[in-house]
C-alpha cells in the first residue's frame, strides 16, 4: 500500500477502524475520485469569480431538461420515511453520542464536519463511535463514574453522518505522499465498517452531504456511491444522501443535484447559517447592494430567505424527496427559566413555519429541544410520517427573488460587530482545542457561525459600511480596536493557559482574516494547520 497514517491514535478499538482492509479502501477510493475532487474544487472559484464581475447567478441553461421533465429519486427506505425530528451533534464525545441516540429523535445526524474538531483522535473515535452504535454496544463512563448506555425502552434514531465537506484534507492521511481527503476518508472508514451492522438492523448507510455549489459535486458523490457498493457487495441503492442546500450556486442547481443522486438520493436540508455565508462569499466584493445586515438579523422570514426555503420545499416534493427544515440551536439555560421560555417560543414558531410550509421534518441541537419540535410537526402531520404529497404549485422562484440582499431587513450595527468579533475568536478557539461544538449565548455553534461571523465583518469592511447604532464607518482600525476589546472580554473567561494556548492564536488568525486583502474560503482550511492532534 501508498497509504501512509502519520500519527498514532488512543482511540480505543482504533486497529479496528484502521485496519488494513479499512485503508486500502480509502486508498482505492482516492486513487479513482481525488483527481476529479481538485479540479471541482477550482472550478468553484472560476464560478465566483464570474459571479461576482456579473453581480449575479442563474439557472443553468444548459440543464433546463432536468428542471422541466417528469422524473422522481428512488423510494425512501423505511427506516427514513419519518424525519420529522433530527438532533445534531458531533459523533466524537461518546456521552453526546448517546445522549443524541436517547433523545427520542427520529433521526441522529452524527457529524463529523461542521460540529466536529477534525483531529485525529475525533476522526477515529467518530467512526469508533457509530460502529458501536451499529452494534448497539456504545457505553460511557465518565471520569466522575457517571455511565451512560444506549436506552432499551425507546426506539433509537435513524442514524445519517455527515462527513467533511470536499474542500477539506486530512493530514494524519498521505496517499502517494499527498493528503488524502477529509470527504472520502471520513465516508470510507464509516461506509466500510458500519454498512453490514446498520443493514442487519433495518437501516442503511446514511449520509449528509455539506457544502455542495454544483451538481458537478453531486455527480463524484454519486460515483463514490457507486463504486464503494461494488466494492462491499451492496446492492445499488443501498446508500441513501441527504444534502445541505447550503451554499449560494447550490440553490440554483437543486433539480440537478437531486437528478445526480437520484438512485441515492433521500432530500435536502436549508442550512441557514452557511447559506448565509455562501452568499457572502459569493458576492464579498460585487458592491455594497449585497451587503446583508447583522446575522441575527436575517431571519427566515426575509424575502430572499424565503425564496430559497419555498423552492426546496416545492423541489424536493415534486421529485419525492424529503425537505428538512434547519436548526433550532437554542441551549436552554435552566438558570435563567424567562431567557428559557422565551426561546422556547421562538422555536416553536420557528417550526411551525417550517411545517406550515411543507417541510416534513426540522434539526435541533438540544435534547430539551426534540419535545417542542415533535409537538409541532405532529400537530401538521398526524399519522402520517411526512408531507412529500404537498406539492406546493403556486410557488414560482426567480433568480432576482433569490439574490434580493436588499430585502433582508435589518441594520449593520456596532453591536452586531463585536458579536461577529466575539463569537468568531470564541468559536475558533475552542475549535482549536479540539471541540466542534460549543454553547455561547444559549446558542450551540459550529463553524457555519464563526464563518458567517468574520465574513461579514470582512464584507463590511472592504464597503466601508456605516454602522447605523454609533455612526462610525468600519475600518481597519475600528476592528482592530473591538477586537482587542472583544478579546480582553473572553480573556477573564478561561484560565491563563488555555487562553494563550487557544485564544491567542484564534484571535490572531481572526483578525487575519477579516482585514487580509484577500479573502480565505474557509475559516478550518488554515485553523486545521494551527490544530493539535
Amino acid at each position: 500500500m501508498t497509504i501512509e497514517i502519520t500519527t498514532p491514535t488512543d482511540v480505543e478499538g482504533g486497529d479496528e477502524i484502521l485496519s488494513a482492509e479499512a485503508l486500502a479502501f480509502v486508498e482505492a477510493l482516492h486513487h479513482r475520485f481525488a483527481a476529479r475532487r481538485l479540479e471541482l474544487l477550482a472550478a468553484r472559484g472560476e464560478r465566483r469569480e464570474r459571479a461576482a464581475a456579473d453581480g449575479r447567478l442563474d439557472f443553468l441553461p444548459e440543464t433546463r431538461e432536468v428542471r422541466e421533465s417528469e422524473w422522481r429519486v428512488a423510494p425512501a427506505p423505511p427506516a427514513l420515511l419519518d424525519r420529522r425530528v433530527e438532533i445534531t451533534g458531533p459523533a466524537a464525545p461518546p456521552k453526546m453520542a448517546i445522549n443524541a441516540l436517547n433523545s427520542g429523535a427520529k433521526v441522529w445526524l452524527a457529524d463529523l464536519e461542521d460540529a466536529a474538531s477534525p483531529t485525529w483522535h475525533n476522526v477515529v473515535a467518530g467512526v469508533r463511535n457509530l460502529l458501536d452504535a451499529a452494534r448497539g454496544t456504545l457505553a460511557y463512563t465518565s471520569p466522575q463514574g457517571k455511565q451512560y448506555a444506549l436506552r432499551s425502552d425507546i426506539e433509537r434514531p435513524t442514524v445519517v453522518t455527515r462527513p467533511r465537506g470536499w474542500h477539506l484534507s486530512e493530514r494524519h492521511v498521505l496517499i502517494d505522499g499527498e493528503r488524502a481527503s477529509g470527504s472520502l476518508v471520513d465516508f470510507g472508514l464509516h461506509v466500510f465498517h458500519t454498512a453490514k451492522p446498520l443493514i442487519e438492523n433495518g437501516h442503511g448507510p446514511y449520509y449528509y452531504l455539506p457544502k455542495l455549489e454544483s451538481h458537478l459535486e453531486a455527480r463524484l458523490w454519486n460515483d463514490v456511491f457507486v463504486f464503494a457498493q461494488e466494492q462491499l457487495g451492496l446492492p445499488r441503492g443501498t446508500v441513501r444522501a441527504t444534502v445541505l442546500i447550503e451554499t449560494l450556486p447550490a440553490a440554483f442547481e437543486m433539480d440537478e443535484i437531486l437528478y445526480e443522486l437520484r438512485e441515492h438520493a433521500s432530500g435536502l436540508n436549508a442550512g441557514r447559517w452557511d447559506y448565509l455565508f455562501s452568499f457572502i462569499k459569493v458576492f464579498r466584493d460585487a458592491g455594497p447592494d449585497f451587503v446583508l445586515p447583522d446575522r441575527a438579523d436575517v431571519s427566515m422570514t426575509a424575502p430572499f430567505m424565503r425564496a430559497y426555503t419555498e423552492l426546496l420545499v416545492q423541489t424536493c416534493h415534486r421529485r419525492g424527496a424529503f425537505a428538512m427544515g434547519g436548526m433550532a440551536a437554542f441551549v436552554p439555560n435552566r438558570n435563567d427559566l424567562e431567557v428559557t421560555r422565551a426561546a422556547f417560543e421562538k422555536v416553536r414558531a420557528d417550526k411551525t413555519r417550517e411545517a406550515e410550509d411543507g417541510f416534513d421534518g426540522s434539526w435541533v441541537a438540544h435534547p430539551d429541544l426534540v419535545p417542542v419540535c415533535r409537538e409541532v410537526f405532529d400537530g401538521v402531520l398526524g399519522s402520517r410520517p411526512n408531507q412529500l404529497d404537498r406539492q406546493r404549485p403556486e410557488v414560482a422562484v426567480t433568480a432576482e427573488q433569490l439574490l434580493d440582499a436588499a430585502s433582508a431587513p435589518g441594520r449593520v450595527t456596532e453591536a452586531g460587530l463585536r458579536l461577529n468579533l466575539s463569537v468568531a475568536v470564541a468559536y475558533t478557539a475552542v475549535w482549536l482545542s479540539g471541540d466542534g461544538a460549543v454553547a455561547l449565548h444559549n446558542l450551540m455553534e459550529d463553524a457555519a457561525t464563526a464563518e458567517i461571523s468574520r465574513s461579514q465583518v470582512w464584507q463590511q469592511l472592504r464597503n466601508g459600511v456605516e454602522l447605523a447604532d454609533t455612526g462610525r464607518s468600519v475600518t481597519p482600525e475600528l476592528v482592530r480596536t473591538v477586537l482587542a476589546e472583544e478579546v480582553a472580554a473572553l480573556r477573564g473567561q478561561v484560565d491563563a493557559e488555555r487562553f494563550a494556548r487557544f485564544y491567542e492564536p484564534a484571535a490572531r488568525l481572526v483578525e487575519e482574516l477579516c482585514l487580509d486583502d484577500g479573502f480565505v474560503d474557509f475559516l478550518t482550511l488554515p485553523a486545521y494547520e494551527l490544530l493539535e492532534g
